[in-house]
C-alpha cells in the first residue's frame, strides 16, 4: 500500500500524501490521505473479486469503500425483494450496525413468509448483523426466533403497524444514503495518468519500458560479451566542435556527450540523433557551459549527471528535465579532468589540471575535502570499490592512494619513471587491484597493496582510454593510432583489433548491458559500434568497418 502511495506521490503532481509534495509553489501543495489510497486498493480488490483480501484489508485498516455499480439498481433490488443480489452487494460494504439489522430482519421475515425457514434460521444465527442484534437488541432477536418457530406466518405479527412495502422503502432510502458510485478502475486509471504525466514532462521517454514496482526503467539483462565490430551510427558535431567526453547512463537508456563548445547533449544511440523525447532538447534548450566540457559522471540511479568544464566549473543536471540543480563556479582553478559520484549520491569527487583532487557536497554546494600532493596535473581520480579510499594519478608520474575521510595519503606508486599516468580505473570485483594507463603503450593491472604490476596489456601506440565489456570479460584499449585493441581479460589473448577513426580518438565509452561502444574523435564525430552475428577470436589484423553517417548535432542555446 505504501508502494502505491509513494508511486502516486512521486510521479504525478496532484498527489502529495501526508508528506507535502511540492510540484509548484507552496500554495499549490496538495495532500493525499493514506486512507484514500487504501480505498483505491479496495476498489481494485472488489472489481477483481478478491473478497477475502478485501475483507482483511477493511478489517485491518478500518477503511471502507461503500461503492456500488449503480445506486438505482441497488435501490430497485431492495424494493423488489431481490435479496440474493442485495446480500451480494452488501457483503463488500461496511454499513452501520443498526441499518444492517433492519435489512437482515426484513430479509428473514420475508423468508419466513414464503416458508424458507432453514435459510431464514441460518441468516438469523450466523450473520454478524443478527449476532449484534442478539447482543444489543435481544427483544427483537427473540421476536424473530418466535416467528420462525411458528408453523404458520402471521402477517400482522410480522409487520405491526406497517407493511412489507413500507419497510422495503424505508430500508432502501436508508441504505441509499450510505452508498455511492465512482468511476471504475480508479487505481489503474490514476497510475496510467501518472505515467502519461511522466512522459509529458520528459521523465519517461515514449516507448520506454517501465518497471512499476521499482518506479523506473527495468534493469536490462547483460548480453554475453562480444566485440562490437560494426559501425552502425555516426554522430556529427558542428564544424568547430567535437565530443571531449561521453558516458552511457548506468541503466543503459542514455548516451550523453560533453563537447568542446560547452554543450551537454543526450543522444539516442539507436538512431544516432539527439534524443528529442526529452522536452527541453526538442525545444533546442540544451544543457551547456560557457566553455568546453572535459568530463562527465552519472549518478547511480541514472537521473543526475555532473559535467566539468575547461575553466574548473562543475554543474549538476537532472537529465530528464534539463534543469541545472547546482553549480560550483570555482570547483577548481583548472579544467576538470574526471568526476565520480559517491555511493549515496550526495558528494562528488573531482580531479583537475590545478593538481588537486576535491570532494564537493551537492546539498551544501561547497568544497568538503581536498587532496594535495601531486606535483602536476591530476589526470584522474576514482573511489575504491568500498568508497573508503580515493585513487588518483598525475602527470607527475605517480599514483596515490588517499583515505577518503581524512584525506591523508596512504601510499604512492610510480609505475614508470618520468612517464605521466593518465587514467586509473577500478578493477572488476576486486578491491585489491586497479587499472593504470601511462603515457605509453602499456595498460597495467596493479596491486593496491604492493604497487606491483600483476598483468600488462600492450598496444602499438600510447594508450588513450580504456573500457570494459558488460560482463568484464573483454578490456578495450584505444591507442593514439586510432586503433581499438580488444583483449580477453582472463587469458590476455587478442580478441580483435579495429580501426575506429581516421583522426585522433579522444576516448571511448561502453554500454553497461549491451555490446555497444561509443568512440569520439578530433574528426568531429562520435561513432556507435555494435556486435553483429557470432564472435570469432581474431589475431592482430586491422579490420576496417563499414561506416554509416546518421545525423549532426543541432546547436541552439
Amino acid at each position: 500500500f505504501f508502494l502505491i502511495l509513494n508511486l502516486l506521490c512521486t510521479i504525478h503532481p496532484k498527489f502529495g500524501g501526508k508528506k507535502k509534495m511540492a510540484s509548484g509553489p507552496a500554495s499549490a501543495q496538495i495532500e493525499v490521505e493514506a486512507p484514500d489510497v487504501i480505498k483505491l486498493i479496495i476498489q481494485f480488490l472488489k472489481e477483481n473479486s478478491l473478497l477475502n483480501s478485501l475483507r482483511a484489508l477493511q478489517e485491518e485498516s478500518q477503511v471502507t469503500l461503500n461503492t456500488v455499480d449503480n445506486v438505482e439498481k441497488f435501490v430497485s433490488d431492495i424494493l423488489q425483494g431481490r435479496w440474493d443480489a442485495v446480500i451480494e452487494v452488501v457483503s463488500t460494504l461496511r454499513l452501520p450496525g443498526p441499518k444492517l439489522m433492519d435489512l437482515f430482519e426484513q430479509i428473514i421475515i420475508e423468508l419466513a413468509e414464503i416458508r424458507e425457514l432453514d435459510t431464514a434460521k441460518a441468516l438469523l444465527r450466523t450473520t454478524p448483523a443478527m449476532l449484534l442484534m442478539k447482543k444489543e437488541k435481544p427483544d427483537r432477536y427473540l421476536r424473530l426466533e418466535h416467528i420462525l418457530r411458528r408453523n404458520y406466518f402471521d402477517y400482522n405479527e410480522a409487520y405491526p403497524g406497517t407493511n412489507k412495502e413500507r419497510n422495503r422503502q424505508s430500508i432502501a432510502q436508508s441504505l441509499r444514503d450510505e452508498v455511492y458510485v465512482v468511476p471504475p478502475s480508479r487505481l489503474l486509471s490514476i497510475v496510467s495518468q501518472s505515467l502519461k504525466w511522466q512522459q509529458y514532462i520528459g521523465k519517461l521517454p515514449p516507448g520506454t519500458k517501465y518497471d512499476l514496482f521499482r518506479g523506473k526503467a527495468p534493469i536490462e539483462r547483460q548480453e554475453a560479451d562480444a566485440v562490437p565490430k560494426k559501425n552502425t551510427r555516426v554522430i556529427k558535431f558542428g564544424k568547430k566542435s567535437r565530443a571531449e567526453c561521453a558516458a552511457f547512463s548506468p541503466d543503459g537508456q542514455y548516451l550523453v556527450s560533453g563537447s568542446s563548445d560547452g554543450f551537454v547533449e543526450v543522444w539516442n544511440f539507436e538512431t544516432g540523433k539527439l534524443n528529442k523525447s526529452l522536452k527541453y532538447q526538442a525545444e533546442d534548450d540544451i544543457m551547456m557551459h560557457s566553455e568546453g566540457v572535459l568530463s562527465l559522471a552519472w549518478s547511480r540511479d541514472s537521473e543526475i549527471i555532473a559535467s566539468g568544464s575547461a575553466k574548473g566549473v562543475i554543474k549538476i543536471w537532472r537529465v530528464l528535465t534539463g534543469s541545472c540543480l547546482r553549480t560550483f563556479p570555482s570547483a577548481h582553478q583548472g579544467g576538470i579532468t574526471s568526476l565520480e559520484f559517491a555511493r549515496d549520491g550526495t558528494q562528488l569527487l573531482s580531479a583537475s589540471f590545478d593538481n588537486t583532487i576535491r570532494i564537493h557536497g551537492l546539498k551544501s554546494g561547497r568544497k568538503l575535502k581536498e587532496f594535495r600532493g601531486h606535483k602536476s596535473y591530476a589526470n584522474c581520480a576514482a573511489y575504491s570499490r568500498d568508497f573508503a579510499q580515493v585513487i588518483s594519478c598525475s602527470s607527475d608520474g605517480t599514483v596515490r592512494i588517499w583515505d577518503s575521510k581524512t584525506t591523508e595519503p596512504i601510499k604512492m606508486f610510480r609505475p614508470e619513471n618520468e612517464v605521466s599516468v593518465m587514467k586509473v580505473r577500478k578493477f572488476p570485483k576486486s578491491e585489491e587491484n586497479f587499472f593504470i594507463c601511462t603515457r605509453s603503450p602499456k595498460l597495467r593491472i596493479m596491486s593496491k597493496a604492493s604497487g606491483s604490476t600483476i598483468k600488462m596489456f600492450e598496444a602499438k601506440s600510447e594508450v588513450v582510454d580504456i573500457a570494459l565489456s558488460p560482463r568484464n570479460k573483454i578490456i578495450y584499449i584505444i591507442g593514439s593510432d586510432q586503433v581499438l585493441y580488444c583483449y580477453n581479460l582472463e587469458d590476455g589473448e587478442v580478441e580483435a583489433v579495429l580501426k575506429l577513426h581516421a583522426k585522433e580518438v579522444l576516448g571511448i565509452a561502453h554500454h553497461p548491458h549491451k555490446n555497444i561502444l561509443a568512440s569520439y574523435s578530433t574528426d568531429g564525430t562520435m561513432k556507435i559500434w555494435r556486435h553483429v552475428g557470432k564472435t570469432k577470436k581474431l589475431g592482430p589484423k586491422i579490420i576496417k568497418a563499414d561506416t554509416k553517417t546518421n545525423g549532426s548535432s543541432k546547436k541552439k542555446k
